[in-house]
C-alpha cells in the first residue's frame, strides 16, 4: 500500500512499530533454512532426455492447490526442477537473498555458458522467463544476453535488464546500492538502535537490505512447439552476466483479435512502430467512438504513450496483451500536480471521483508496459487509476507500473478479470476509498512491492467487495491479500505464496487511517504457502494470516472458513494489538472454522491481543511449537491472560509431542513463548 506515513525516533518502517531488536544473521540462523547452493542439478541420469516436465502451481503440486487461485492459460515450472549444469540456490526464506524472492524459495543461478532446460507440457509457442541478473556497480541496471532454443534448433536472443529490479535501504527505497540511510531516525534492527540518536553512530553496511531482484520477460517463439519439446535457456560465454532462472511460464497464444468495425486507432495517427507518442491518436479515437458508439480498436503493434489516457464511457480492445502494447516513458511535470504527483506516464485513467468519475468504461486485450524505476507514493504512475463505475477491465497485462490498478472512489459495479500484473514498484491492484459491489477474480499478481491485492476503506468505507480466484506469488514486502477496514467484504478461493518480509499471505489490518471493521469480513477457502514473514522492527514472526488492531478494535463479524495455510514458516495464525496502544483496543469476535494447517514453524496460533476468537475443526500437523502462544496484552494477571480461545469442537492433530489446542490452556491459559525455536516443517503433502 502506498502512503506516506510521519515516523518517530522508534519507528523502522512507516508501517512498523518496534517490539524487540535482533540482528538479521540471528534471524537467518533462526530459521534453519538458509541453503547457498546445492551444487549443480542435472539431467536424470540414463535418460538423455532429461526429466519429464514437472508443472507446479506456486511451487507445489497443483492438486493440493486445486479449485483456488486464477484460472491461467499458462503452465509454470520451477528452474530447480528441469534440467540444468547450473546451481540450485536455496531452498531460503531469509529476506534480502536471492532464493527467497524465487518462486518455491528456490532457484537456479547460471554462469556463462550454463544452462537450464525445460520440457514442454504441452504445446506453446510463448514463454515468460522469471530471472535476476546483478545491478550496475552504482545502481540503475545493467543488461545481459539470454539465448533460447528450442530442441537446439533456432535461436533466439532475450536482452534482459535490471534496471526495474534492485532496490535498497529503507522505505520507500533508493536506487543507489552505495547510499547511507534514508532515515537516520528509525529504529535499525541490524544495529539495534535509532543511529541519529546512537554515540558513535553505528556503521551501516552498504548495500544496505537489496531486494527487489527478480524481473520478468516475454518471447514469442518462431512456431508451435509439441509438448515434449526441449526449451534452452543458456547464458552465453561472451558479455553475459551470471544469471539467475527462478521459473518458465510456456503458453499457446491464438491468433491476434480484429475488430473490424471499430474505431482504429491507426485511422487517427497512431504509430504502431513505438517511434512516434500516440496519446493524441488516442484521444481522438476515443471522441469520434463516443459520438458514433463505437469499440476503439487498438491493432497489434507498439504504442508510445508517455501520459494518462482519460476514459469515461468507452470500450477499448487490444488485439491481444502479447500483439497490442502500449508502453511509455515515466515524465518528469514542470511543477508538481494538485495531488502531489511529480510524474506522469503510461496509463488509462477514470476521471476524479470528485468530478464524478468515469462510468461505462471497458478495457480488454491490450498489455501496459510502464517505466517507473523508483518508488514515490505521491505519484500517479499506475497502469489503471481514477474511478470507474459500472466498467470491467479484462485480459490486460500490467508490467513496470508503480501500482497495476489503484482506485480512488467512490465507485460502485467494477469487474476485473483475467489479468495479469508483474513486476511492480508498488501494489498490485488496491481498491481506495469508497468502492463498493465490486470483483476482483481470476487475476494473477507476481512480484509486487508492497501488497498484491488490497482494499483499503480510508475516509470512506469499502463495502460489497469480494478478491476471489485470485493467484498472488512472491509480493516483496507487505502481504499477499491485504483488508484495511469496511464492511460485508469477501476474500476467497484465492492463492497466495511466498510473501517475503513484513506482512503475511492475508492481513486485516485497523491502520492507516482506515474505517472500522463493521458489518462482516468472510475469508473462505483461500490457500496460503511458505507465508508468515519475519517482521523485521519486532523482531518477531507473522502468521500466514495476521489480524492487526492499531487505530482502532477489530470486532466486526469475521469468519476465516475452509482455508488451508500449508507450509507456514513461522504460525499460521496471529492476533496482535500494537503494543503502545495495548489496553486501547482488542480483537474479538473472530471465528475459525473447518481449516486445515500443515506445517509450521513455530505454533498455529500466536495471541498478543485482549479479546478472543473461537475455533472448530481446525486440523493441524507438522507443528512445530505445539501449543497456543498466548500472550495476551502482556499484562499477566493471575486470572490468566486478557485472550480468550474458544474450543468449538473438532480441533485435531498437531505435533510429536501434544496437540496444538491443548484442553489445559483453556479458556485463557497464559502460555507466552514470544520467540519460540522455529522448526522447519515437512513438505505439504494430501491430507
Amino acid at each position: 500500500m502506498t502512503r506516506n506515513i510521519p515516523l518517530t525516533a522508534t519507528t523502522g518502517h512507516p508501517r512498523r512499530v518496534r517490539l524487540g531488536v535482533a540482528s538479521a544473521a540471528a534471524f537467518a540462523v533462526a530459521i534453519g533454512l538458509v541453503v547457498t547452493g546445492a551444487g549443480p542439478a542435472h539431467a536424470v541420469p540414463g535418460s538423455p532426455a532429461g526429466p519429464s516436465p514437472v508443472v507446479s502451481r506456486a511451487a507445489l503440486d497443483p492438486s493440493l492447490v486445486a479449485g483456488r487461485g486464477a484460472t491461467v492459460d499458462f503452465s509454470e515450472q520451477e528452474a530447480e526442477k528441469a534440467a540444468t549444469n547450473g546451481t540450485i540456490i536455496g531452498p531460503n526464506r531469509t529476506a534480502y537473498t536471492l532464493p527467497a524472492e524465487a518462486s518455491g524459495r528456490s532457484a537456479v543461478t547460471l554462469t556463462p555458458g550454463q544452462y537450464v532446460e525445460f520440457t514442454l507440457p504441452s504445446a506453446a509457442n510463448a514463454i515468460t522467463v522469471r530471472y535476476s541478473i546483478p545491478d550496475a556497480a552504482n545502481g540503475g541496471g545493467i543488461t545481459s544476453p539470454l539465448a533460447v532454443t528450442v530442441n537446439g534448433g533456432a535461436r533466439k536472443t532475450m536482452s534482459l535488464t535490471s534496471q526495474y529490479a534492485w532496490l535498497y535501504n529503507q522505505y520507500p527505497f533508493s536506487n543507489d546500492p552505495n547510499a547511507g540511510l534514508l532515515h537516520t531516525d528509525w529504529w535499525i534492527t541490524e544495529c539495534g538502535c535509532v543511529p541519529a540518536a546512537t554515540t558513535p553512530t553505528p556503521t551501516i553496511t552498504t548495500p544496505f537490505r537489496p531486494n527487489h531482484f527478480y524481473d520478468e520477460q516475454r518471447l514469442l517463439l518462431d512456431k508451435v512447439y509439441r509438448a515434449g519439446d526441449k526449451v534452452r535457456l543458456t547464458v552465453p560465454v561472451k558479455n553475459s552476466a551470471t544469471t539467475t532462472i527462478d521459473l518458465l511460464d510456456s503458453q499457446l497464444v491464438g491468433a491476434p483479435q480484429v475488430v473490424k468495425k471499430a474505431a482504429n486507432v491507426l485511422e487517427f495517427g497512431a504509430d504502431p512502430s513505438g517511434k512516434r507518442d500516440s496519446a493524441n491518436a488516442f484521444d481522438k479515437a476515443i471522441a469520434f467512438a463516443k459520438k458514433k458508439h463505437l469499440t476503439v480498436y487498438i491493432p497489434q503493434g507498439t504504442y508510445e504513450v508517455n501520459r494518462h489516457i482519460v476514459v469515461d464511457d468507452v470500450t477499448i480492445e487490444g488485439a491481444g496483451s502479447w500483439y497490442t502494447i502500449i508502453t511509455g516513458h515515466e515524465v518528469a511535470l514542470s511543477t508538481p500536480a494538485p495531488d502531489g504527483s511529480v510524474h506522469t506516464g503510461v496509463g488509462f485513467y477514470g476521471k476524479d471521483a470528485s468530478i464524478g468519475g468515469s462510468t461505462d468504461v471497458h478495457l480488454s486485450g491490450f498489455a501496459i508496459e510502464g517505466d517507473v524505476r523508483d518508488r514515490i507514493d505521491t505519484d500517479q504512475v499506475n497502469g489503471i487509476g481514477g474511478a470507474m463505475s459500472n466498467s470491467t477491465i479484462d485480459g490486460l497485462y500490467i508490467r513496470h507500473t508503480k501500482v497495476g490498478m489503484w482506485f480512488d472512489g467512490p465507485m460502485t459495479n467494477l469487474k476485473i478479470t483475467n489479468n495479469v500484473i508483474v513486476d511492480q514498484i508498488a501494489d498490485g491492484l488496491n481498491f481506495h476509498t469508497g468502492v463498493t459491489d465490486s470483483l476482483v477474480s481470476d487475476n494473477f499478481i507476481r512480484n509486487t512491492g508492497d501488497d498484491g491485492l488490497a482494499m483499503w476503506s480510508e475516509h470512506t468505507e469499502n463495502v460489497g467487495n469480494t478478491f476471489d480466484h485470485n493467484t498472488v506469488q512472491t509480493p516483496v514486502l507487505a502481504n499477499g491479500i491485504a483488508i484495511y477496514g469496511g464492511t460485508d467484504n469477501t476474500v476467497s478461493n484465492n492463492l497466495i505464496a511466498d510473501p517475503i518480509r513484513e506482512g503475511s499471505g492475508i492481513h486485516v489490518g485497523a491502520r492507516f487511517g482506515a474505517e472500522a471493521f463493521t458489518g462482516h469480513l468472510w475469508i473462505t477457502n483461500n490457500t496460503t504457502v511458505r507465508a508468515g514473514t519475519y517482521e523485521l522492527n519486532w523482531n518477531i514472526g507473522l502468521g500466514a494470516i495476521w489480524l492487526y488492531a492499531l487505530e482502532k478494535n477489530i470486532d466486526a463479524d469475521i469468519q476465516v472458513v475452509g482455508d488451508n495455510f500449508l507450509d507456514n514458516t513461522y504460525n499460521a495464525i496471529m492476533l496482535v494489538t500494537d503494543f503502545p496502544v495495548k489496553d486501547l483496543y482488542s480483537i474479538t469476535n473472530v471465528h475459525f472454522a473447518d481449516v486445515k494447517v500443515d506445517g509450521t514453524g513455530t505454533s498455529v496460533v500466536s495471541a498478543r491481543s485482549a479479546g478472543s476468537a473461537s475455533f472448530e475443526n481446525v486440523d493441524a500437523r507438522n507443528v512445530g511449537a505445539v501449543g497456543v502462544n498466548n500472550c495476551g496484552s502482556f499484562h499477566f494477571t493471575s486470572a490468566g491472560s486478557e485472550f480468550s480461545l474458544t474450543d468449538l469442537g473438532g480441533n485435531e492433530g498437531g505435533g510429536t509431542t501434544g496437540p496444538w489446542l491443548a484442553a489445559w490452556e483453556l479458556p485463557n491459559t497464559i502460555t507466552c513463548d514470544d520467540r519460540p525455536p522455529v522448526v522447519v516443517p515437512a513438505p505439504p503433502s494430501a491430507w
